[in-house]
């Protein structure tokens, strides 16, 4: 006589006897979640999150970090930089010990040194020094009257010679920025700035006959001492040559109209191409 068959287990029946061995599936699942989380909490007793800073303290720390910052250095700043290391200051005796100052600026390898024709025109002595402070003697080797141009040559150039950059007066514009530095009154290297004022300019030299033609007006300050200087882009290199200034006052004083011959004119009394 065989036993009669079991009785089917239902559903529900079958999910609670397997409830222990889920649970203890569970367990080390639920484990690392409490260690995780007894873990975030200890590590904040430790390590307590910072205050928020207020608007005030973050003002603050902007105002300060702006102080600390260096500015850029002004274009008139590095152009002077550029530019400082070719001047030479000119000086000159005439008759009766008479003397005269003038600015030059060296513009090739060979040393040569391009300035204003009348700053040294009938000069018995010329006297050049380098922006090293080394003092030479010096000659005219060209010149070109018509446009009050000459070119000088040390006896003695300096242990470290360093010719200016030229440019291209033709790139320029009206409004465009200008610099002129030379040695105004005698005061050795001086530096103004402005704007360029107008191209193709005709100039009557004072106590002289010579106009000069297609020179470039400057609002930059000009006084005695400026002439044959550098006139200078925003770039540093060299445009023009200080020719002059025009004051309806007959006074030998700026009012804000200075002349440049274009180096690309003057550069000619050199050698360099002129067009």
């Amino acid at each position: 006589m065989h036993d009669p068959p079991a009785a089917p287990i239902g559903p529900w029946r079958q999910r609670i006897r397997e409830l222990p061995a889920r649970a203890r599936g569970a367990a080390p699942f639920a484990l690392g979640v409490i260690a995780a989380l007894l873990a975030m909490i200890l590590y904040g007793a430790i390590f307590p999150s910072p205050t928020p800073l207020t608007a005030r303290e973050v003002s603050e720390a902007v105002a300060q970090t702006m102080a600390s910052a260096t500015p850029a250095p002004a274009r008139a700043s590095l152009v002077y930089q550029f530019i400082q290391p070719s001047l030479v200051l000119i000086q000159t005796q005439g008759e009766g010990d008479v003397g005269g100052l003038g600015t030059g600026v060296v513009i090739d390898d060979r040393g040569d040194i391009l300035t204003s024709l009348h700053v040294v025109d009938g000069a018995s002595a010329i006297t050049v020094t380098f922006a090293d402070g080394s003092e030479s003697p010096a000659q005219v080797i060209s010149a070109q009257p018509e446009n009050d141009i000459a070119v000088l040559a040390a006896a003695q150039l300096p242990a470290q010679l360093v010719p200016a950059t030229l440019g291209s007066p033709g790139a320029m514009r009206v409004g465009d920025e200008a610099y002129v530095v030379g040695h105004p009154l005698g005061l050795y290297g001086s530096m103004s700035a402005g704007v360029i004022s107008g191209f193709d300019r005709s100039f009557t030299m004072p106590n002289s006959e010579r106009r000069l033609e297609g020179l470039i007006q400057v609002d930059a300050a000009v006084n005695p001492g400026n002439s044959g200087g550098p006139l200078l882009n925003r770039d540093g290199q060299v445009i023009g040559i200080v020719a002059g200034l025009v004051n309806p006052t007959d006074q030998n004083v700026f009012i804000g109209i200075g002349f440049a011959v274009p180096i690309t004119t003057a550069g000619g009394a050199a050698g360099l191409p002129q067009y």
